[in-house]
Order: C-alpha cells, then sequence, then structure tokens
C-alpha cells in the first residue's frame, strides 16, 4: 500500500526537466514564420463579413501562445491539472460567428500545440498540406474580387418595411449581416455589412430601392470595423 501511494506522490511532483532553450528558439522561428504565412493566407482565401486584417492578427499570438503553454506543462502533471484550475476560472469568450474563423484559430492552436511537443516535421508537413489545400481551393475557384462594404438604407415610416429592404438585399448581395435597426412614427433606418462583388451591383440595389420607394436614401462605406 506504501509502494502504491509513494508511487502516486512520484507522480504528482514536478519533474526537474529542463526546457531545451535551443529547441525552444527554434520552434518560436517557426512559428512566427508559420504564423505569418497563416495570417497572409487568411486574408487572402477567407470569405468572412469581417475585418480579416484585424482577425489574423491574433494568430501568432494565440500560436505562440499555445506552444508556451504545452512546453511548461508537458512534463508535469500537477502543471497539467493547474492548467485546468486556472481555465475554469477564467473564462474566455470571443465572438466567432462562422465556422471559417473558427477553423483558422483551430489551425493556429494546432500549430502551437505541436511545436510545444517537440513534433517540429509533423507540424511542417501537416502545415504544408493544409496551404496546398486551402490554396488550391483558392486558385480553383479563382480570385475573389468581394469587398466589405458597409450599408445604409433610411426612409420614411410605413412606405418601406423591413422584409422588403432585406428581400432587395439579400436578391442583390445575397450574404449580409444585418447591423442595425431603427424605426419609429417618422423614419426607419436600417444597416448591414455587404458582400458586394461587383460595383454593377451596389446601382442595381439602389435602382430596386427607388421602385420601393421614391424617399429611400442609400449610402455605402467601405467597412474597417466589421
Amino acid at each position: 500500500m506504501n509502494d502504491k501511494w509513494g508511487l502516486f506522490q512520484k507522480f504528482l511532483i514536478t519533474q526537474e526537466q529542463q526546457i531545451s532553450l535551443q529547441d525552444f528558439l527554434i520552434n518560436s522561428i517557426i512559428i512566427l514564420v508559420l504564423a505569418v504565412i497563416l495570417e497572409f493566407t487568411y486574408i487572402k482565401c477567407a470569405k468572412t463579413i469581417s475585418n480579416r486584417k484585424q482577425f489574423s492578427a491574433n494568430f501568432l499570438l494565440i500560436a505562440f501562445t499555445t506552444m508556451l503553454i504545452i512546453s511548461i506543462v508537458k512534463s508535469s502533471l500537477a502543471l497539467s491539472l493547474g492548467l485546468v484550475g486556472a481555465l475554469s476560472i477564467v473564462r474566455f469568450r470571443a465572438a466567432i460567428k462562422e465556422p471559417e474563423e473558427l477553423a483558422y484559430l483551430f489551425f493556429a492552436i494546432s500549430i502551437g500545440l505541436g511545436l510545444g511537443a517537440n513534433q517540429t516535421m509533423v507540424v511542417l508537413e501537416a502545415f504544408a498540406i493544409g496551404m496546398v489545400f486551402i490554396w488550391g481551393r483558392f486558385l480553383v475557384k479563382g480570385k475573389s474580387t468581394w469587398q466589405n462594404l458597409y450599408l445604409n438604407v433610411s426612409g420614411k415610416s410605413g412606405e418601406i418595411e423591413l422584409n422588403k429592404i432585406t428581400g432587395v438585399v439579400k436578391d442583390v448581395f445575397g450574404k449580409y449581416q444585418l447591423k442595425r435597426y431603427d424605426e419609429n412614427e417618422n423614419a426607419i433606418e436600417v444597416s448591414f455589412v455587404i458582400d458586394s462583388p461587383k460595383p454593377e451591383k451596389l446601382q442595381d440595389f439602389k435602382s430596386k430601392m427607388d421602385g420601393v420607394s421614391k424617399e429611400v436614401r442609400v449610402s455605402f462605406v467601405e467597412s474597417k470595423s466589421f
């Protein structure tokens, strides 16, 4: 019984295993290069309605932090349990609205996990395969000319309705996000973030809204905040 208890105590004790500073430095350089490539890939290939530059800027920090955590706790069960306890106290929440964003975040985390475990060759091979898949699909489908725009539609209340506006937006632009809706007895104002593939779509939308009401006002602004 004492032997089993002693073995269990040794299992919980933090092992004095030094992290190789040379390996850690090499992995840090590798993760820097991979994160920059992943960021560039996300900006060019992603289809999300968001500020892709702002979102992808987090990839390097996420990947490096994951690698640092794994490098520290991998040699100790006690540290691993402490990490679980710490994460149960600190609650992380992010406004991830599209599966593509979540997929790229998991990609960055997996890079950090692999390099933290010193599986450098596996990470490099998996990353190369992932890049071939992403860029291959991107090149096959062709370069996207879409741009994120902030669309604002306003008019007299009673002459235009929300369902008519959203119907025209969906018919012309397809994909959209409703960001704001205000209406009172005098006026109605609706704001969207849209993807506009061609400038002609903007004029088409304005013409269709004029068919709904001559008093409608439409404005398009390049999206920088969403």
